[in-house]
């Protein structure tokens, strides 16, 4: 992600959304070749002190992708984690702690998608 001056365009759309409740950010991930996955394990183990020891974030999931059932898209790993809001989310990617172990993500992975969800009442 990019730096607080300069967001992505879809973390600039979210923050203009008016919704208030707990998010579900899902999370998906292609490794690069040799040693992508070891050095994704750097990120994960960093986020993982950050957000738990806040308590500002839940992991819902973490699994290895298998196989597509439906369309061709093929992704290494599956993450789904819980946020109480939009703004505790941005607040973490914002956090200079995150800031500083986002490197081994970007060092480890060559495709990414990134979908902020809303639960159905």
């Amino acid at each position: 992600m990019a730096s607080i001056t300069q967001p992505p365009r879809g973390l600039q759309r979210l923050l203009t959304q008016e919704y208030k409740g707990p998010i579900i950010m899902v999370n998906l991930l292609k490794f690069k070749p040799d040693g992508g996955k070891e050095i994704y394990q750097k990120y994960y183990e960093g986020i993982m002190e950050l957000m738990m020891g806040k308590a500002i974030t839940r992991m819902v999931y973490r699994g290895e992708g298998l196989q597509p059932v439906i369309g061709d898209e093929e992704w290494d790993e599956i993450e789904l984690y819980e946020y109480p809001s939009i703004q505790v989310f941005l607040e973490m990617v914002q956090d200079k702690g995150y800031q500083e172990v986002m490197k081994f993500r970007t060092e480890a992975i060559i495709d990414s998608r990134l979908f902020c969800t809303v639960p159905k009442e």
